[in-house]
């Protein structure tokens, strides 16, 4: 499961964290310093939620002598506890904080490009 290039997740969640500046000064700039504040936080919640993955792939990399049940258990727990973090700083900043919905939403989407980022980009010569 986790037996390629363990940076591969951690340069997603760099290529995230700089995605969620960037869509957080332009929303700040064209549409207000509340709506700069919502995708800003949408975006860290995308870098959390990744975050949850780069954990456990550091993890299971800790821990060679782990068979592919093992690893099975902890890809299914990283699914789980991604889950888990996407509700619940969801509902923390549509809820507690007050952010308004479209631009949080849109600052997750964006910052989520970040996978697409780096598929899309560096390919192996081979």
């Amino acid at each position: 499961m986790f037996t390629g290039n363990h940076s591969g997740i951690s340069r997603v969640a760099m290529a995230q964290a700089g995605l969620a500046v960037i869509a957080a000064l332009a929303a700040g700039a064209f549409a207000g310093f509340q709506a700069g504040l919502a995708v800003l936080y949408g975006g860290l919640v995308a870098l959390a939620v990744s975050a949850v993955l780069v954990l456990r792939e550091r993890q299971s990399m800790r821990h060679p002598e782990w068979d592919q049940h093992r690893l099975f258990g902890v890809f299914v727990r990283a699914a789980v506890e991604r889950m888990l973090v996407l509700v619940v700083l969801l509902a923390l900043g549509l809820g507690v904080f007050g952010l308004a919905p479209l631009p949080l939403l849109l600052g997750l989407v964006l910052a989520q490009l970040g996978w697409l980022v780096l598929a899309g980009g560096r390919r192996r010569a081979g």
